[in-house]
């Protein structure tokens, strides 16, 4: 049994509580309600190594906010200020650091009751407290994203950003502003920073590869293949990456929820072979009458799962119509070569995927580390489903075959892009739920039966305030296992080189 006096009550109590002002609360009149609070953290599930909480009341007229934050065995966290409930992330580290996990609702859950009380031009007011529920299952040291504006067609700055989940700490690893162009598709190998692949678009195009800390620049257009290499996965050796070649399109809507529509002509896919820097090709995998993207290995490396619609006829304008099941090929890390069929997993055209409704399309496959799971995404069209506001996040189950709706992580809004952290138990995903435009991190919890919590938002210190002043969205999130340190300026040197190392192609 976990020890729960870890350090003496009086030198507990000195440590953590630390007010943020001085404003004492009294006389203050009870709600039944629960409080409504920016982010809403009402019985979310975090883990037990993540950053404070800190919120907001949605009320903006709030003159002051007060939290107390307490566990089970008497010790109590304290946080106010005028804007945000702020607490110190020392004190709040060691006040989850005391939690008993033997002792909670669920094997491995403990909970957190908060007290908010709020100031109005009326006086103080106490709402019912809310519960925090404490997951034992770690989340991995950190994330890494792309930020860059919520546009179409043109960009300012973007970059890709590192940042530390036990704490509020950001910072660069490469910015455009460094070289003339975009930067995206990075990937990492199972949150492994020594093994990363990140794509280069402009006048200086390329794909940087980071292996055996080694940093190349690669020029991955070969005449026998459509196109760069775009959307990377890493094989669990680290020997292989599967990409896809994309002929891409977009176009918008003049009257229709989802305003721009993003579209392949034509798209295959390939599996790049880091030590003998072969492109490994595969005729069923580069059918001209099918679209094949987003390709991902099994957890054991020995299949691919990939999404595959019917291409349009020629000439034909009917995006709505293009519809991409889950697919899966076998793969032979041994040898390099591919299996002779592919399976269909999820068919986009059965009517028993969502509400009985006839067709839904599927997007970013992720298996989770353990082989249990498998995350998609699900739209009524297309595979480009950041900009569709009825996405949703659906798991495969790949012990019964089944899949369901995450409906406990969903909203009403766009979830999209999402990663599991290393241990399987963490899915961060990219939502439009807070105000339909900009992507923003998220997480949930996924216990060994696949069931699923409530999402959180990335943790700020003021949320409101930094999600208001910053302009950008959150793509493409995944999680690293310790800091990447990558050196941007060696990086930038090497992009505005004009060398690129070629592939070779192997049949």
């Amino acid at each position: 049994m976990k020890q729960n006096n870890i350090f003496p009550l009086c030198l507990f109590t000195l440590l953590l509580f630390i007010y943020a002002c001085t404003e004492t609360v009294s006389d203050a009149k009870q709600e039944t309600s629960l409080p409504h609070i920016y982010p809403d953290y009402v019985g979310v599930t975090i883990p037990v190594n993540i950053a404070p909480l800190c919120f907001n009341m949605a009320d903006e007229t709030v003159l002051c906010v007060d939290a107390v934050v307490s566990d089970s065995h008497g010790h109590s966290l304290h946080g106010q200020g005028k804007e945000s409930v702020d607490f110190d992330i020392d004190d709040w580290h060691t006040l989850l650091s005391s939690l008993s996990f033997e002792r909670g609702a669920g094997r491995g859950i403990d909970s957190l009751s908060v007290t908010v009380s709020a100031k109005y031009d009326d006086g103080w007011h106490t709402y019912s407290p809310f519960y925090i529920y404490v997951s034992a299952d770690s989340i991995d040291y950190g994330i890494c994203y792309r930020l860059i504006e919520p546009g179409y067609e043109v960009w300012s700055k973007m970059g890709i950003y590192e940042r530390d989940l036990s704490t509020f700490e950001e910072h660069a690893l490469i910015e455009n502003t460094q070289f003339e162009g975009c930067v995206n598709c990075h990937s990492f190998n199972r949150g492994n920073p020594n093994d990363m692949s990140l794509h280069i678009r402009g006048s200086h195009g390329a794909t940087l590869l980071r292996h055996n800390s080694s940093l190349t620049a690669f020029n991955t257009k070969t005449p026998q293949t459509l196109g760069l290499c775009v959307y990377p996965y890493w094989h669990p050796s680290g020997r292989y990456i599967a990409y896809s070649t994309n002929t891409t399109n977009q176009t918008f809507h003049s009257a229709h929820p989802n305003r721009v529509e993003v579209f392949d002509s034509a798209s295959d896919l390939q599996v790049y072979d880091v030590e003998r820097n072969e492109l490994l090709l595969s005729p069923l995998l580069k059918q001209d009458s099918v679209y094949e993207t987003f390709p991902v290995f099994s957890a054991e490396g020995r299949s691919i799962y990939f999404c595959a619609a019917r291409a349009l006829p020629e000439g034909s304008h009917q995006l709505d119509s293009i519809r991409y099941s889950l697919c899966r090929i076998d793969f032979d890390p041994a040898s390099g070569t591919f299996g002779d069929h592919i399976d269909t997993i999820v068919d986009a055209n059965t009517s028993s995927l969502r509400d009985g409704r006839v067709g839904a399309s599927v997007s970013f496959p992720r298996p989770s580390y353990d082989d249990r799971f498998l995350c998609y995404t699900l739209s009524d069209y297309g595979q480009f489903s950041i900009w569709h506001h009825e996405a949703d996040l659906w798991m495969l189950d790949l012990q019964t075959g089944i899949s369901r709706p995450m409906t406990e992580a969903n909203s009403d809004d766009t979830e999209s892009f999402h990663n599991w952290s290393t241990n399987s138990r963490w899915l961060v995903l990219s939502s439009r739920r807070d105000d339909g435009l900009y992507t923003r991190p998220y997480f949930c919890h996924v216990d060994d039966n696949g069931n699923v919590t409530k999402a959180f938002m990335l943790p700020q210190r003021n949320p409101r305030r930094f999600y208001r002043d910053r302009f950008f969205s959150f793509n493409v999130p995944d999680f690293i296992i310790r800091p990447t340190r990558f050196d941007g300026h060696k990086a930038s040197r090497i992009i505005n080189d004009d060398y690129r190392k070629n592939f070779g192609v192997r049949n």
